[in-house]
């Protein structure tokens, strides 16, 4: 098997690139909330970050079911560009049925963000912490509508391959919301400190600013605004179902995933608000490097997708090669960059003259050791992913995720962290073990339905 070009490395970083960044505003998001949150202290941070975690598990099952709208506008696109077809009908058809979808699933899901907030205190959480997760959630629930519509128009412009607006659409996000967080979270003025709701409330305006904006530079596009259409009533009913058919098997994959790492919060918070709040800022540590490989995924994805369409396995083998490399690249500089400087990675988070944030940064330089290894295989499992989505095998990995996470992952957490007595480091090695067995299972399939194309 020949190795990758640089011409392959290149194509790939190009797609990847815009959408690693996109998504690395997604955390910024959540990761400035968490840094203003634990100026708020430790009991908040623990309170907040259920509840970030908790929005997250809807909100990255709500991304997956319209995950696929990229890799079916890709594919229709190849397809129309190699027969010399129209294919802008098709097109724009998708973009009803992914806005459809999105529309339905920030309803649902804001629904059951919040009916999740009322078990907390019987799912073991301390009262005062329930109490913080539940008012920030309130908060946040609005926000998944746009942020969901947001997506959705992501996955058109990264199928048609034009997703440079998103950056400087990133940045503008970033700088919303540190400043809304500040007026809302901390008030200015007359204006009233609200504190964790404040700062929930600024995440959902920021989510709608974003896809504002979005949707206003698909309109000044001249490729992209031709087949731009918010009419989601005239989506066809066939191709609603056909992209609902290959997001549900992403959602469960995404939500296994987001449901693994949100039963491990429940764990951690077991042992209390100081472990809690350690394991809030490292898992947020573990996120960015997860976006970053969210865009490698994505892009080899859709690269994948349009080279099937024309017959071009070959490139969709060395395709793999060139997507784990970039991740593993990355996922290196990262982890010298928390062993190096562990203490200052984790005071952006925590105060360590504050004697609860003393304990807290204790556990979490702890946590971080294991998490710069954990996050190799975080990405290699999520470009696996991505990997045999280009190939629209969507249910592979969700079977896998079954045993990765919840038949090998959880025992071992609950094993080393409770009947071993490692603690918050044995819960951390559990989702090591979950995260490398998906991984391998992932990976292998791929492989064999590549052989299985090539026979």
């Amino acid at each position: 098997m020949t190795r990758p070009s640089l011409t392959e490395h290149r194509a790939l970083a190009v797609l990847a690139a815009p959408i690693a960044v996109t998504q690395l505003a997604q955390v910024a998001l959540t990761t400035t909330d968490t840094i203003m949150i634990g100026m708020l202290g430790a009991q908040a941070l623990a309170g907040g970050g259920l509840a970030i975690v908790l929005f997250n598990q809807l909100r990255t099952m709500g991304v997956g079911l319209v995950t696929a709208a990229g890799n079916q506008v890709a594919a229709a696109v190849a397809r129309g560009e190699q027969n010399g077809a129209d294919h802008s009908d098709e097109v724009r058809d998708l973009v009803r049925s992914a806005l459809l979808v999105a529309t339905a699933a920030g309803l649902v899901g804001a629904v059951l963000m919040m009916a999740i907030g009322q078990t907390l205190t019987r799912l073991g959480q301390d009262a005062e912490v329930a109490g913080l997760a539940r008012m920030m959630l309130a908060a946040l629930a609005p926000g998944l509508l746009p942020c969901l519509w947001f997506q959705a128009l992501r996955q058109y412009t990264v199928g048609m391959r034009r997703p440079r607006a998103l950056v400087w659409i990133t940045v503008v996000s970033i700088v919303a919301n540190v400043s809304l967080n500040a007026v809302l979270g901390f008030g200015l003025g007359p204006l009233p400190r609200l504190g964790l709701v404040g700062i929930g409330a600024a995440t959902s305006l920021v989510y709608l600013l974003s896809f504002v904006l979005l949707y206003l530079v698909i309109r000044r596009d001249e490729v992209l605004a031709p087949m731009m259409s918010l009419s989601i009533w005239r989506a066809p009913g066939p191709t609603t179902h056909r992209l609902l058919r290959l997001g549900v098997p992403i959602a469960a994959t995404y939500g296994s995933e987001a449901g693994f790492f949100s039963v491990v919060a429940l764990i951690m918070g077991s042992f209390g608000a100081e472990v809690l709040a350690a394991h809030t800022v490292v898992n947020q540590l573990v996120y960015v490097v997860f976006q970053v490989s969210i865009g490698i995924s994505h892009g080899s994805s859709i690269l994948v997708s349009r080279e099937m369409a024309t017959d071009q396995s070959g490139v969709a083998t060395r395709m793999a090669r060139t997507a784990l490399l970039q991740g593993a690249v990355v996922a290196a500089l990262i982890a010298v960059f928390y062993l190096a400087v562990p203490g200052l990675v984790l005071g952006a988070f925590l105060d360590q003259g504050d004697p609860n944030d003393a304990a807290a940064i204790d556990v979490a330089t702890q946590l971080l050791v294991v998490a710069a290894v954990l996050q190799f295989a975080d990405s290699a499992q999520n470009i696996g992913v991505g990997l045999l989505r280009g190939l629209d095998d969507t249910k592979a990995g969700f079977r896998a995720t079954l045993i990765g996470y919840w038949a090998i992952g959880l025992p071992v957490a609950l094993l080393l962290g409770r009947l071993a007595g490692l603690g918050p480091v044995g819960v951390w090695l559990g989702l090591l073990s979950g995260l490398t067995t998906t991984a391998l299972l992932l990976l292998r399939r791929y492989a064999r339905a590549l052989a299985a194309v090539n026979r």
